[in-house]
């Protein structure tokens, strides 16, 4: 008998090859980003041990958030407690890194901590537990990579930052409610999951207000799925839905007619930092357009591949459009350079005669351009999205997220680190569209990791 493989077609052959090493390369690919975010989550784990150990002194926003973990700590939660709050995130973070405190009895600011680092490792577990029993693993594999690797997470790990609990709750609360949310028939085990999404996500709202974006983003995204769903399974699935989301809501209304407000008392009265800052509801068109471009400037070293899979037409189309948007931007420089990395990085370069101004137009034109080389292949992959449910909830999210800022109001400017809410959703994007773990990539994602452990050791040897 003949080798049967010799009878196939050579186009069937040549089909059968190619499944076959992509199956082989997206094994190869989830084998490589599970080693290295267990390197990278290790790591990051003993950095923070070590920095909460060796620097027991108040460090970036400690002296300020240090007062309402205090305060939750002696006086625990009630009305007076949440209506005496001076920071501007919602209480939960605080609540969680009190909780810590109580339990501990031991120094105040170790505590808190190490109850922050304890989110972090809960989410990092979580994630990996989570993402095997997901229809989408290696997606989610790249959202925790983006966040392990992401320059503000190590701050956001080792000092009483608010970000820790409030990405535990958002991210575990999404890949439940996803699960949930995307599947045509709601069995009790998904209906579960979908209730206690929408639970956790409504937490994270109380965390950090920005994340009222995974409200819309939410309904948008059920939305989406009504519309694939046959008519027999619409209702079931409907209801739902709208029950989770109104879980969601839940934490979100009482929080805002205990504080009058989504700001806190002290943030809208502007006693918070020193006095020097205010945030209230209300109308700021440049904000927008500043946060849109952080975000694309921290999705650039997740995504840069994407520049060089652009075809002839589109890489002229692009190249001209950053290279106007490039000038616009850094003719606006005072606007759109915020507190962050970024900003230090150009103050470094103006010591040089235009130095900063030279630096800062290129990097424009970089982000600019790889922003509209990842529209381009997300636009090409459009009709594969739809089964790819968590980088369609996290399209809408960002842009949400964005769209928000129009509301914030008062003098509070934007810092760079709180992109870092969004690290995750940037991460399923960029492994969306570019699945595979090049060693360019990988370099990239390493460069990230020792920013922000510099960016963390730094407060070692100063404020």
């Amino acid at each position: 008998m003949g080798d049967e493989s010799s009878t196939l077609p050579q186009s069937s052959t040549r089909r059968l090859s190619r499944s076959t090493f992509s199956a082989f390369d997206e094994t190869s690919d989830s084998a490589r980003i599970s080693r290295f975010i267990i390197v990278l989550f290790a790591a990051n784990v003993i950095s923070a041990v070590l920095f909460i150990g060796l620097v027991n002194r108040p460090a970036y926003d400690d002296p300020y958030n240090i007062f309402d973990v205090h305060n939750y700590a002696t006086r625990g939660l009630s009305v007076g407690t949440l209506l005496s709050q001076r920071n501007p995130p919602g209480p939960t973070s605080f609540l969680w890194m009190a909780a810590g405190v109580r339990f501990l009895g031991g120094d105040e600011l170790r505590d808190a901590r190490i109850a922050n680092l304890m989110s972090w490792l809960l989410l990092g577990a979580g994630v990996l537990i989570g993402a095997k029993y997901s229809s989408s693993p290696q997606l989610w594999y790249g959202a925790l990579l983006v966040l392990l690797v992401f320059p503000h997470t190590l701050e956001a790990t080792a000092t009483i930052l608010t970000e820790g609990p409030a990405l535990l709750f958002a991210v575990a609360g999404i890949l439940a409610w996803i699960e949930f949310a995307s599947r045509p028939s709601i069995t009790p085990r998904l209906f579960a999951l979908g209730m206690l999404g929408g639970i956790l996500m409504g937490l994270a709202v109380t965390c950090r207000q920005y994340y009222l974006a995974l409200l819309p983003a939410a309904a948008l995204f059920a939305f989406y799925q009504w519309r694939r769903l046959a008519s027999q399974e619409k209702f079931r699935w409907l209801a739902g839905v709208i029950l989770s989301l109104v879980l969601t809501a839940i934490p979100v209304i009482l929080l805002v007619l205990v504080w009058k407000g989504i700001s806190s008392p002290g943030m809208a009265t502007g006693t918070s930092y020193n006095h020097a800052w205010k945030a209230t509801v209300g109308r700021n068109l440049s904000r927008p357009i500043v946060v849109a471009f952080y975000a694309a400037a921290y999705l650039l070293p997740l995504t840069f591949p994407a520049m060089f899979r652009l075809k002839a037409t589109q890489r002229q189309i692009g190249l001209l459009v950053a290279v106007l948007g490039g000038i616009g931007v850094t003719y606006f420089s005072s606007l759109f350079l915020q507190p962050g990395p970024l900003n230090s990085l150009i103050r470094m370069a103006s010591r040089l005669p235009y130095g900063g101004t030279v630096l800062f137009a290129v990097i424009a034109i970089g982000v600019i351009y790889n922003a509209a080389s990842v529209c381009c292949l997300l636009w090409e992959q459009r009709h594969s999205l739809s089964s790819r449910a968590p980088v369609v909830f996290a399209i809408f999210a960002v842009a949400f997220f964005i769209v928000e800022q129009f509301g914030v109001g008062g003098n509070l400017p934007f810092y760079d680190r709180y992109v870092l809410q969004i690290a995750p959703f940037l991460g399923l994007i960029a492994f969306t569209i570019l699945p595979r773990v090049t060693p360019s990539r990988l370099t990239a994602l390493a460069c990230l990791s020792l920013l922000s452990h510099g960016m963390l050791w730094r407060f070692a040897f100063g404020p």
